[in-house]
């Protein structure tokens, strides 16, 4: 696994969003965002992801997508159940996957963040492939940016967000990042 100068990670299924925008002068990616994420919620598999992500979900498949029709977010990285990783944003441009957000002062952490979204809900435990692929990812970007920390989005959009949830296992990262979960014994925020 190596990213390229762009940002393109060459082990992952490449699906170009539409979603995302230059990061400020200067700045490189220093927080990785785990989210999590499922079309239509609660269900898993097929393309609903990737639709939205690139602005290609049909509005008027399913009761749900009227809730958030219009919407324009992506991510850098998707890794669904099985373990497959899909990326949409290279990780040296910024994705819009954050929203109104606040990391130890500084707000939009989509200028400085990188954000990876795991197939799954707050609902239910993430699979261990999910895990395996997580970890590789986190250390590839570790050695490719100066990441300092790892968070959820519950962390940096609290009250606003609860991703990536109470089944993920924080303890079941193995990364030299720092891991800063929101109310968790882990968090080694200071």
């Amino acid at each position: 696994m190596k990213i390229d100068a762009d940002g393109w990670l060459d082990t992952a299924a490449h699906i170009p969003s539409p979603n995302f925008d230059d990061r400020p002068d200067n700045e490189t990616p220093s927080l990785v965002v785990i989210h999590n994420i499922s079309l239509p919620p609660g269900e898993f598999g097929g393309n609903a992801v990737e639709a939205l992500f690139t602005n290609q979900l049909d509005w008027d498949t399913h009761p749900y997508y009227q809730s958030i029709r219009g919407l324009t977010v992506s991510a850098h990285f998707f890794i669904r159940r099985d373990g497959e990783l899909v990326q949409f944003v290279p990780c040296s441009r910024r994705a819009w996957h954050a929203g109104a957000s606040q990391w130890r002062g500084r707000e939009k952490c989509n200028d400085f963040s990188i954000g990876i979204e795991l197939e799954g809900t707050d609902d239910a435990p993430f699979t261990d492939a999910q895990y395996i692929r997580l970890n590789q990812l986190l250390n590839i970007l570790k050695d490719a940016y100066p990441v300092q920390a790892v968070t959820g989005h519950s962390a940096i959009a609290p009250g606003r967000k609860t991703d990536p949830g109470p089944h993920f296992d924080w303890d079941r990262l193995d990364t030299p990042i720092p891991i800063h979960p929101a109310g968790s014994s882990r968090d080694q925020s200071t």
